[in-house]
């Protein structure tokens, strides 16, 4: 087997709970959305205003990181863009693979017995 071949698979099978289920993919789906959004505010309209909010809030609790990696690269737009587009899509790739996690559990897991039987 190559070398080069190796963490391609590491990384396949770290991310396969990402998007191996439609709970999961449906919120790629939303993020993706919200990304797009943000992008289109910020390059496209005169008044972005407040649209870095949706891809902070369809991503957090990690989404403060993006928050904290592009708050000193104000002065450069494309550049803090940029950094913040990473931070949201890394985000929402590891909430992907938790919520994938989570139905894996929920449709693999046994029943469990009553408390007190």
């Amino acid at each position: 087997m190559k070398r080069s071949a190796r963490p391609r698979r590491a990384i396949r099978t770290l991310l396969a709970p990402a998007t191996d289920n439609w709970l999961s993919r449906a919120y790629l789906a939303v993020v993706a959305a919200a990304l797009g959004f943000f992008v289109y505010a910020v390059h496209f309209s005169q008044d972005p205003g407040f649209a870095g909010i949706y891809p902070i809030i369809t991503t957090a609790p990690l989404s403060f990181l993006a928050l904290t990696l592009a708050m000193p690269l104000q002065g450069i737009e494309w550049l803090s863009t940029l950094v913040f587009s990473l931070a949201t899509i890394g985000s929402g790739l590891v909430n992907a693979t938790f919520l994938g996690l989570l139905a894996r559990r929920l449709r693999t897991g046994a029943a469990r017995p009553a408390a007190g039987h």
